[in-house]
């Protein structure tokens, strides 16, 4: 994984906007419908074109956009065995019963936040699944498909690298039900040995692979009768489950993306970072992902003053945010960069975005227009940033 050196790269967090006419496609493939020669043919394409926009905007670590999945966790069902449809249960809202919604019900109730609708609306197209049977991989051809789509794509840009996210064994855990392991965490480390062959598969390939992992923070929200001490005991345990499915990846080819999911709401009671922030370096990669843009965690830069980032580690925080449609300025970014600059140096900060702004296929968080402007401004602030935190360099 690369360090910005001589100026601040930038990235995002994975997942964009997929355009209109692939959506139809991108369901059936996540329920396993193969893709036929003109639909292979068709989402080549687009993940061409989407990685051409993103060298041309001048982002320097790129994906694919996520362009082959119809969300960020439901993905998985068409890659692992071991589950069956389960008609008897059906998706709810997530943020029922949640912390948020019991503190503010009447804004939740209205319908018009981003995760409850989203998340909704994608739950209603993707079957509830219930593992009854031995967990395995078998999602080869679809992962085979998806790298060799971004490799033939970045063969016509100019970029610093390239990454593919892959979620968590919590978030999988979290998306499905167990009716065949005694425990969960012997659920969740059966999900973790399957998911294992797709992270290695990734790194590879050559490519970066970033695990995401809202799931792990998300869980305390979700959860109101949880002490903040039970949910780290919790948290401690799901991390090294992952470490677990992480073993024999290299850490430099690791980026760790965790947030508090695409929800745009109060938030008054997202985990602060300094509660978290030992958990987080506990994960085995080289860079760490994590909001820092919204109004609810831009002061959190200020944690990396008592705790020090290893070495050998990277950090990527959110410069801009998919949780408001406002457009940040370039020396608001700018400024933003400087300050994780100066407290765990430049050479170790890689400017990103909080969450993704396509997490849910078919329901960006900002409209593809703003989008476009956000991350111009990322851009356009880290190189900013980069002229004065390199002035005085030789």
């Amino acid at each position: 994984m690369k360090r910005s050196t001589d100026r601040i790269l930038t990235t995002h967090a994975g997942s964009l906007p997929r355009p209109d006419d692939l959506l139809e496609m991108i369901y059936a493939r996540s329920e396993g419908t193969p893709l036929d020669g003109s639909s292979g043919e068709k989402l080549r394409h687009a993940v061409a074109d989407v990685v051409r926009e993103q060298a041309r905007t001048g982002i320097d670590v790129v994906s694919d956009g996520e362009f082959g999945k119809a969300g960020f966790i439901g993905y998985v069902n068409a890659r692992l065995g071991g589950f069956e449809p389960d008609p008897g249960r059906q998706r709810g809202n997530p943020w029922l019963g949640s912390r948020e919604q019991l503190s503010f019900p009447e804004y939740y109730q209205q319908g018009t936040n981003t995760s409850t609708g989203a998340l909704s609306q994608f739950r209603l197209r993707s079957n509830a699944l219930k593992c009854t049977g031995r967990i395995t991989y078998k999602g080869h051809r679809q992962l085979k498909d998806d790298i060799e789509n971004l490799t033939v794509a970045l063969g016509g840009v100019s970029v610093a690298e390239a990454f593919m996210p892959s979620t968590s064994p919590t978030n999988v855990r979290s998306w499905n039900t167990n009716e065949y392991y005694r425990t969960e965490d012997e659920y969740t480390l059966a999900i973790a040995d399957a998911m294992h062959e797709e992270y290695k598969t990734i790194v590879d390939a050559g490519l970066i692979v970033q695990i995401d992992d809202p799931q792990l923070l998300t869980e305390y929200l979700r959860k109101p009768q949880l002490s903040l001490a039970e949910w780290r005991k919790w948290a401690h345990k799901q991390i090294e489950i992952l470490n677990h499915a992480l073993r024999g990846v290299p850490q430099e080819q690791v980026r760790y993306h965790t947030c508090y999911g695409i929800d745009v709401g109060p938030r008054i009671h997202d985990l602060e970072l300094k509660d978290i922030v030992d958990l987080l370096l506990k994960v085995n990669a080289g860079a760490y992902s994590i909001e820092g843009a919204n109004v609810r965690h831009e002061h959190e830069w200020k944690v990396w003053k008592d705790v020090k980032l290893p070495d050998d580690k990277l950090l990527i925080p959110g410069v801009v945010t998919q949780s408001s449609v406002l457009v940040e300025h370039p020396e608001v970014v700018a400024d933003r960069i400087r300050r994780y600059a100066s407290v765990v140096g430049r050479e170790r900060v890689i400017a990103g975005t909080d969450c993704g702004f396509g997490t849910i296929a078919g329901l960006p968080t900002v409209h593809l227009s703003i989008l476009s402007h956000k991350l111009q401004s990322l851009v356009q602030g880290a190189h900013i940033a980069s002229q004065e935190l390199w002035r005085n360099s030789g």
